[in-house]
C-alpha cells in the first residue's frame, strides 16, 4: 500500500512541474518574444492600428492579459485536478 501511495504521489508531483513547466515557458516565449520585437523591429510595434493604438501598445496589453490568462488556467488546473488527487491520496 505504501509502494502505490508513494507512487501516486511521485506521479501528482511529475504532472503538477510538467504543468508548471508548460505555463512557464509560454509566458517567456511570450515575454521575450515581445521584448525581441522591440530590440528588433520597432518600425512594425509603431504602426498605428487606429490613432493612438499602435501595434506595440496592444502587444503590450496582450502579454500582461496572457500572464492573467496562464495563471488562471494554472489555478483552474491545480483547483479541479491537483486538489482532488491530493484529496484522493489523504483517504
Amino acid at each position: 500500500m505504501t509502494q502505490s501511495f508513494e507512487a501516486r504521489l511521485s506521479a501528482v508531483a511529475a504532472t503538477r512541474w510538467r504543468v508548471a513547466i508548460v505555463l512557464t515557458g509560454a509566458m517567456i516565449t511570450v515575454y521575450f518574444g515581445f521584448i525581441l520585437l522591440i530590440a528588433y523591429a520597432r518600425p512594425v510595434l509603431a504602426r498605428r492600428i487606429v490613432p493612438g493604438l499602435s501595434l506595440g501598445i496592444l502587444l503590450g496589453a496582450l502579454v500582461i492579459v496572457t500572464s492573467w490568462i496562464l495563471t488562471w488556467v494554472y489555478v483552474r488546473w491545480a483547483n479541479t485536478r491537483y486538489d482532488a488527487e491530493l484529496r484522493q491520496l489523504r483517504e
